[in-house]
């Protein structure tokens, strides 16, 4: 009987995570809510919408890619499931979640300044919220990502 090896499922979680963290930002916070583009902090969106969309479609390619390659991450290491598998796997998820904020925000955000979470008046308190909200999501993922007890 073979069995998943805790660092497929791990790198798995981490990069489905990332993928799916970078879906809601990108659907949340540049479609629903308007609030940025992915490169609204270089070309403001009123006078570079095309620019831009294209942009944010690539930004989204990405994330798709990123899921695809979790997907077959997790597929190629589930020979067989066992006990907890799953909630390791949404921990690691999580993790993956909240590294794609922190390197989203502190790259995207902070370095180059190519938008901000939500540009405006308290522009570096939702910039350090989406960053704390990352390092929240690492640390709590990581934790029930890593939980003992979980296995056979």
């Amino acid at each position: 009987m073979c069995r998943q090896t805790p660092v497929m499922w791990t790198w798995a979680g981490l990069v489905l995570g990332a993928g799916l963290g970078g879906f809601v930002d990108g659907i949340v916070a540049h479609q629903l809510l308007e609030w940025h583009h992915m490169l609204s902090g270089w070309y403001p969106a009123a006078s570079a919408m095309r620019i831009n969309m294209v942009a944010d479609g690539l930004f989204h390619l990405a994330c798709l890619l990123s899921v695809l390659v979790g997907i077959g991450l997790l597929a190629s290491s589930a020979v067989e499931s066992s006990p907890g598998a799953g909630r390791k796997l949404v921990g690691w998820m999580l993790a993956g979640w909240g590294w794609f904020n922190l390197a989203e925000g502190l790259v995207n955000h902070q370095l180059l300044g190519i938008h901000h979470v939500r540009p405006g008046p308290h522009e570096l308190a939702y910039d350090l919220g989406f960053l704390a909200l990352g390092i929240l999501l690492i640390v709590g993922g990581s934790l029930l990502g890593r939980a003992r007890g979980l296995e056979r």
